[in-house]
């Protein structure tokens, strides 16, 4: 076991035995299949490449004309299913129990690559490898109540050796204002500022993918009309914590699925421009993997060449690392392409040199470690009151001081520091600690006492506050230089120097000139210089000290100052009235205003929108869920005629019997025949009901609809009336106006997305029954394309306006 730790953090891998990896090739089907070159073994583990020798090299040719590779199967003319069991399916299950794992398809442009990883999402049977590990993942959560499994996705691109998030575009990530950077540390290898999102339901996993798949970059040549231009990485995060034992540890696991973009020969594909740039940075990159490759199959070889490229650095835990490494080659059947498919097939030989350690990666919960510590603290403090119990030390406590406790202390430490008691006994630890901490409790309370002794016979007044310290020299408190004034009260006198105007037998004068200048209003901030006060000041806080005399009058009179000041002068002629907003010079983007819309003027349209929307919603999942019942029901059914069949076969081998003309069956058959007839009526009645439920989502989606169609022409009328009618007219606009809602010409809102849900509501009705495990990936993948055709309406919209 190797342990690794991260500040509080701490980690441990369980090491396991080295194995190489595995690497599968799957052959594109073709008319045009060399038969005569390309061989495949009996085992179906090897292919054998044969040549014909090239007669223009002359009589003395060395040319090489057979190859053959040993891979661990050799994929022809197989489904998306068989692909999946055969490459992905163990590596995804060990997952979950800890291991990280990596499956990666390797191949030149247009071999099929991205449709083995991720298939045709148009067709739920064509899914790929991707679509298919997130099923499985969720599958497998459901089969484990006793565990509370986490599952957390992230999209990476490569794209001319820079990294982009791939899910940057949701509403709730938004672009990074940093670039993204692939940072080490001991757990491996992450990239900063990847966006990592939290999936607790197959359908939102399906709909983070939909919406990567839309922003990869794709191009087209010669060889491959929608082909990949750059590498992706998506990464699913799996977290397991135990429900019913207490134990502290927990296991984590990452599957990188990695769609590599495909090697090009430049004289095939005829790329120029930007594709040939990009064509440049993918052999680049691949050809940095494959050096890393011979590199790591190399025993002999200390330095791996992972810092390269951003592609081998992203993926240095995945080659060679603690995982399960999977490698899928994609090659082409054809004469043509013979070349790249040797180049891919020794790539293929190359990477099942390599070794990998797959370990389980163990962590550890800290609020659990902390619970079993004082479980484990409680058992110490019981086996310790044993010990001072056979030492004769019963009077001793190791629990937390209550409140009478720390007041014995406190008053133990008072007594001693007035010199009544000459020394504090001392019993353990923990009343060291709280005599020590009763110290500071003391020499606190002695230092508020001292500052509010102060505070009752002098006001606090901040050096900064310009107001208060002009208001006090007005009133004669202290001079211009901040000294004291002193005043005789017959009780003591006051140390400064006494103003000249402050004679001898004019005290009540002094009195009255200081209360008018209480009450002149006409204050200027600012017009003295900052009082120093040297003499006044008893700690370094910015403040300063004047006699308590006066406290009430001064503090009255900095009140007062202080709201003159705070009180800004309003001009005669403002109105009263509110003012009206002024129209932004250009009109705020469509999606913004919408927003304002739905709560202000369209607030009670969108309310009934949401609520008949609700109603879909939920007349549609209760339909969904009577067609699972029905669809178990029938399983059920045909398990059932099967046993009864196996039981009529028996009673025809055994011999029947017969009593006055009627059969005589067992008992096991009699019960068989009464449950098939209940379950045909179960049937008979859930799909009477499914038919009620799809009547009424047929009515719902049609006030649906209505809805959506009255919610965008107004948010049409709202936004060319509030943005583009000119203001001279906006009067007009009002009750008892010229002009009403809906006069002025208005450009035409696409709806959103109603082509795409009639669509979704046919395959429904027609593919749902036959399969419900699709109900998520349909799902997913109407609300991602409703999404994108909703900002391409409203980008479309403003670039008109511009115009």
């Amino acid at each position: 076991m190797m342990r690794r730790k991260n500040g509080n953090k701490h980690y441990f891998t369980r090491m396991g035995t080295r194995k190489k990896v595995h690497a599968f090739v799957r052959v594109k089907p073709t008319d045009d299949f060399a038969h005569e070159m390309i061989k495949y073994g009996d085992d179906n583990k090897s292919i054998d490449i044969h040549l014909k020798k090239d007669i223009r090299r002359g009589v003395v040719n060395n040319q090489q004309t057979d190859w053959s590779f040993k891979l661990d199967g050799v994929l022809h003319n197989a489904s998306q299913d068989l692909v999946y069991e055969t490459v992905a399916k163990d590596v995804v299950a060990q997952a979950l129990d800890g291991y990280n794992g990596t499956i990666m398809c390797y191949g030149q442009t247009g071999a099929g690559k991205t449709y083995t990883m991720t298939g045709a999402t148009e067709n739920y049977k064509h899914r790929g490898i991707l679509p298919r590990a997130l099923q499985q993942v969720f599958r497998m959560i459901e089969e484990r109540p006793t565990d509370a499994i986490t599952v957390r996705v992230s999209y990476l691109e490569i794209y001319n050796e820079s990294l982009f998030d791939l899910l940057s575009t949701l509403p709730y990530v938004g672009p990074s204002v940093t670039p993204m950077t692939i940072v080490e540390n001991p757990q491996g290898v992450f990239v900063k500022g990847l966006s990592v999102h939290l999936t607790s339901q197959e359908e939102d996993a399906f709909s983070l993918l939909f919406e990567g798949e839309t922003n990869r970059i794709i191009a087209s040549h010669t060889m491959n009309k929608n082909s990949s231009r750059s590498h992706c990485i998506f990464t699913i995060y799996v977290e397991a914590h135990s429900r019913t034992l207490s134990d502290e540890k927990y296991i984590t696991s990452k599957i990188n699925l990695v769609d590599l973009a495909g090697s090009e020969r430049l004289g095939k594909t005829g790329s120029e421009g930007r594709v040939l740039k990009e064509a440049t940075y993918i052999n680049k990159s691949l050809s940095f993997l494959e050096q890393a490759i011979i590199a790591l199959g190399d025993q002999k070889r200390d330095h791996i060449p992972f810092r390269q490229c951003k592609l081998t650095h992203a993926l240095k835990d995945s080659l060679g690392g603690n995982c399960n490494m999977v490698l899928l080659t994609n090659i082409y059947g054809e004469a043509a392409q013979l070349e790249e498919t040797l180049s891919s097939l020794r790539f293929a030989s190359r990477m099942r040199l390599v070794t990998t350690e797959p370990a389980v990666n163990e962590k550890y919960d800290a609020e659990r470690m902390v619970k079993n510590l004082e479980k484990e603290l409680a058992l110490l403090k019981q086996e310790l009151a044993i010990h001072d119990s056979l030492a004769n030390r019963t009077l001793v406590n190791y629990d937390p001081m209550d409140e009478i406790q720390i007041a014995e202390i406190n008053s133990q430490v008072r007594r001693y520091l007035d010199g009544t008691l000459d020394e504090i006994d001392i019993i353990n630890l923990r009343q060291i600690q709280e005599v020590f901490n009763q110290f500071r409790v003391v020499l606190s309370q002695q230092e508020q006492e001292v500052e509010s002794a102060l505070r009752r016979k002098y006001t606090l007044i901040d050096k900064n506050d310009f107001a208060a310290i002009s208001a006090v020299q007005k009133a004669g408190i202290v001079d211009v230089e901040g000294h004291l004034v002193g005043e005789t009260d017959g009780q003591g006198f006051g140390l400064g120097v006494t103003p000249f105007s402050a004679k001898p037998g004019k005290k009540s004068k002094f009195k009255k000139t200081f209360k008018e200048q209480l009450s002149s209003p006409a204050r200027k901030e600012g017009a003295s210089s900052p009082v120093s006060g040297k003499e006044l000041d008893v700690s370094t806080s910015k403040t300063q000290m004047t006699p308590s005399s006066k406290e009430g009058d001064v503090k009255d009179m900095i009140m007062r100052e202080q709201e003159t000041s705070s009180i800004e002068p309003l001009p005669s002629d403002s109105p009263k009235e509110e003012l009206r907003p002024l129209r932004p010079s250009t009109p705020p983007p469509k999606p913004v205003a919408f927003e304002d819309f739905k709560n202000e003027r369209g607030s009670e349209i969108n309310r009934i929108f949401k609520e008949n929307k609700s109603i879909l919603n939920e007349r549609m999942k209760r339909a969904s869920e009577t067609t699972q019942r029905i669809n178990a029901i029938k399983r059920e059914m045909d398990m059932t005629k099967e046993a009864l069949n196996f039981q009529k076969s028996l009673r025809e081998k055994q011999g029947e019997y017969e009593n006055k003309g009627l059969m005589i069956i067992d008992e096991e058959e009699f019960l068989l025949i009464l449950k098939l007839k209940d379950l045909k009526k179960q049937y008979h009645t859930e799909y009477q009901h499914l038919r009620d439920l799809r009547a009424e989502i047929q009515y719902c989606q049609h006030l649906v609809d209505q809805c959506r169609h009255r919610l965008l022409t107004e948010f049409d009328i709202w936004y060319n009336e509030s943005f583009f009618i000119p203001e001279d007219l906006q009067m007009a606009l009002k009750p008892g106006g010229n002009i009403r809602p809906g006069m002025v010409p208005v450009s035409r809102i696409m709806s959103l997305g109603e082509d795409d849900q009639d669509k979704f509501s046919q395959l429904q009705q027609v593919l749902l029954p036959e399969g419900p495990d699709s109900i998520s990936f349909y799902n997913a993948k109407v609300k991602t394309e409703q999404k994108h055709n909703y900002l391409k309406t409203m980008m479309g919209l403003q670039q008109a306006h511009r115009k």
